[in-house]
């Protein structure tokens, strides 16, 4: 009986509520298969995160903090949480399926000669590992067989964690990695500012599609969102033609969201689009085309020309908040 060690992901100081998903996946692991749940901080002058990591129901919070961990780079992070995943004594290792968990899980795994599965879903009563196929028209149970599992969680599944009062070990890691012999070096990092939520972790969002026409018409999804304080999305389509940076995309190749309030402008509901967004809380889409798919997952539907539509809706939300 191991335990479950949770790689924790956090942003000027602040821990990502992603992550909190992940932790709600190792409580419930971990009440099915006994041990105790873990969560792993990385990084340079973390103490703050490790702290906040404190207050959601982790045994043992380990912090690895070196001036070389500062910059995120696979090669020393992976070293760093196979090392900790044997001090820990972890059978299961895992994040919330983001960019960076992609990029680093797979390198922990062959380090441990682990089995993997991305995108969990959820875990049955046999201990296997649910995961959406098929851009989430079928669901797989997955079994893992080797001592140490590696996954990643699927954040738009789990209820965050409860925050409460901190109750976690700190545990500082001595980190045996030797920072100098990698043969990456962290050069620079070059943030795209917005005074947005990002999109993975705002309560709104509003997505826009071919519909909206080029970035002209983008500009009334942008608009829209800002009344609202939400966050902007957006199509393939959209990206590819370039209206639009790819980070923007929502979908089965951009990222997979939920939040309270999605609005999707001229978006017809292409599978791919779908598998994104369907999870969300509150879907309302504005199309002309009374046929098109995305009506099959909405809650509220408006049948319009969306550049008549959302001028209209800017000018009354406007007026409500006058």
């Amino acid at each position: 009986m191991g335990n479950a060690l949770i790689i924790a992901e956090y942003k000027d100081g602040k821990l990502k509520k992603g992550s909190r998903a992940a932790f709600a996946f190792a409580r419930e692991y971990t009440q099915k298969n006994g041990g105790a749940f873990h969560v792993l901080v990385i990084g340079h002058n973390v103490t703050d995160v490790a702290e906040q990591c404190r207050r959601f129901g982790a045994e043992k919070v380990w912090q690895a903090d070196a001036e070389g961990l500062g910059p995120y780079l696979a090669e020393s992070w992976a070293q760093v949480v196979a090392q900790v995943a044997g001090d820990s004594q972890a059978e299961l290792v895992g994040a919330t399926a983001t960019a960076l968990a992609k990029d680093l899980l797979p390198r922990v795994a062959a380090k441990l000669d682990a089995g993997m599965a991305s995108d969990i879903m959820g875990i049955d009563d046999n201990g296997y590992f649910l995961r959406p196929v098929w851009a989430g028209n079928a669901v797989v149970a997955a079994e893992i067989t080797s001592p140490v599992k590696v996954v990643t969680v699927r954040g738009t599944e789990f209820e965050p964690a409860p925050e409460g009062e901190p109750g976690g070990e700190l545990a500082p890691v001595t980190v045996n990695v030797d920072l100098g012999a990698l043969k990456k070096r962290f050069v620079r990092f070059e943030e795209v500012k917005s005074e947005r939520p990002e999109l993975t972790e705002a309560a709104i969002i509003i997505s826009g599609g071919r519909g909206t026409k080029g970035e002209e018409g983008f500009k009334l999804v942008e608009q829209l969102a800002d009344l609202l304080g939400a966050a902007v999305g957006a199509t393939r389509a959209a990206v590819d033609a370039g209206w639009v940076p790819n980070d923007l995309q929502v979908g089965q190749t951009g990222k997979v969201v939920a939040p309270d309030l999605y609005v999707a402008v001229g978006i017809s509901g292409a599978i791919q689009h779908l598998a994104g967004m369907k999870g969300s809380k509150t879907i309302v889409a504005i199309n002309k085309d009374e046929e098109a798919p995305i009506f099959s997952v909405a809650d509220y539907g408006l049948v319009a020309d969306l550049f008549k539509a959302v001028p209209e809706m800017v000018e009354e939300i406007k007026k409500a908040k006058a």
